[in-house]
This record gives C-alpha cells, sequence and structure tokens, in this order.
C-alpha cells in the first residue's frame, strides 16, 4: 500500500470547513472552537471496518462526551447514504459529507490506495484531534477501527 504522506502536523491550525450532514444539516469546525472535536475520516458507508468503527464510537458516545469532546465523521458519500447508515446502527453524531473532496484534500487523507492488488484514489482511515483552540492536538494515521476509541480515550 502507498505510504501516506499527511500535510498537517501536530500542532498546525486545523483547516476550517462548511458541509452539509445527514439529517439535511450544515456544520462548521468554527462551531466547535472551545471543544476538543474527533474528526475521522474513514472511506464509505455500511462497510465492515467504516461500521465497526462508527458503532465504536457509538458505543463510547457518553464516555467521550463526559471528557468534552465531539465527534464528527467524514467520507466522500452523499447525505442519502449518511442518513441511511446513521439510522441503521443509531449513530448519535453527525456524519459530514464532502461529496466535493474538499475536506478529504484540505487534510490531505484522499491518497493512492490498494485493495487485492488494485490501485485506487480513496479516503484513507485517519483520525485527527483538534484542540479547543482550533489546533490539531494528535494525529492517528493508520486506524485500527475496533482499538482505535480507546487510543482518543487515553489522549483524553
Amino acid at each position: 500500500m502507498a505510504e501516506l504522506i499527511l500535510k498537517l502536523k501536530e500542532g498546525d491550525k486545523a483547516p476550517g470547513f462548511t458541509v452539509a450532514t445527514n439529517g439535511g444539516g450544515k456544520i462548521s469546525l468554527a462551531d466547535y472552537l472551545g471543544k476538543n472535536v474527533i474528526l475521522y475520516f474513514y472511506p464509505k458507508d455500511d462497510t465492515p471496518g467504516c461500521t465497526t468503527e462508527a458503532c465504536s464510537f457509538r458505543d463510547n458516545f457518553a464516555d467521550l462526551k463526559k471528557r468534552g469532546a465531539v465527534i464528527l465523521g467524514v467520507s466522500t458519500d452523499p447525505v442519502k447514504k449518511h442518513d441511511k447508515f446513521v439510522e441503521k446502527f443509531q449513530l448519535p453524531f453527525p456524519l459530514l459529507a464532502d461529496e466535493d473532496k474538499a475536506i478529504v484534500n484540505a487534510y490531505g487523507v484522499w491518497g493512492e490506495k490498494s485493495f487485492m492488488g488494485r490501485k485506487y484514489m480513496g479516503t484513507n482511515r485517519v483520525t485527527f484531534l483538534i484542540g479547543p483552540d482550533g489546533k490539531i492536538r494528535k494525529i492517528w494515521p493508520k486506524v485500527k477501527p475496533a482499538e482505535h476509541v480507546a487510543e482518543i480515550l487515553a489522549e483524553l
């Protein structure tokens, strides 16, 4: 697999955005100044790894919230697909529909991937913890969906 080289580093100001979400809403990163934001990028709604990761965030939602964190999931899927995913798995946090790839490109998570020898472009599974000051506190460039929330809880 091609090595993902992120443009952003810990300590950098997180790129801002305003985007459509499941449920017909709109969200701006600026809405969350003063809070820890878990901005997690994932390839596709309702696929095994992405479902594991989303459900893990769902199952630990209360603990993350208690620690003052907000969860925002980002993929390039459209709002309608997000709506189905949220409803099917009862996800208590917003999913951002980055259909024009503005956010995945700003955060440098769009890149070459390979699956069963086939190379293609897609969203890499990367999580950014953005601090209350709007700066990137921590980056997890290689996320293992089942173990990831424990790493975030330890960091918070």
